[in-house]
């Protein structure tokens, strides 16, 4: 679906505070990256991505990375809790990739859950997505579709 403009899959998750989301891969195991919004907001192209390795236990809202925009480094926060189980390895040579396709090549790990029902709840999806985004998006001036109003 499109929500003022950018893409939020209706099979994705979404943790809105850290403007990141997850998706189940059909095992169970959920795939994660940077929404579409949190691309934008970077207002820079991603020159580096460094996730936790495989076998890192990592906690819902707790850094699970760290990624390099042109003059800052900043850390990724995990949707879900459990396991890194894969990393993107093509964010190695080309980090890029999580600009150009968010939801796509540019992953940026796999998980296996440790409390997905739990995490799962806590995360916008659905008609709740809608409502929820746009009061994030609206708290964020982004470009020219927001400009502050001067008496």
């Amino acid at each position: 679906m499109q929500i003022l403009g950018y893409d939020y899959p209706d099979d994705c998750y979404f943790d809105l505070e850290h403007d990141m989301w997850c998706r189940d891969i059909g095992d169970g195991r959920m795939q994660v990256g940077v929404s579409a919004f949190g691309v934008k907001i970077s207002g820079n192209y991603f020159y580096m991505c460094r996730p936790k390795s495989v076998g890192t236990e990592v906690e819902q809202g707790k850094t699970m990375g760290v990624v390099e925009l042109s003059k800052t480094v900043v850390t990724i926060k995990t949707p879900v809790s459990g396991t890194v189980v894969e990393i993107n390895e093509a964010l190695e040579e080309k980090p890029e990739l999580i600009n150009q396709d968010p939801y796509g090549a540019g992953w940026i790990c796999v998980i296996q859950p440790s409390n997905r029902e739990e995490d799962l709840a806590r995360l916008a999806h659905g008609e709740a997505l809608v409502e929820q985004a746009e009061r994030r998006m609206r708290l964020e001036p982004v470009d020219d579709w927001i400009k502050p109003s001067l008496p």
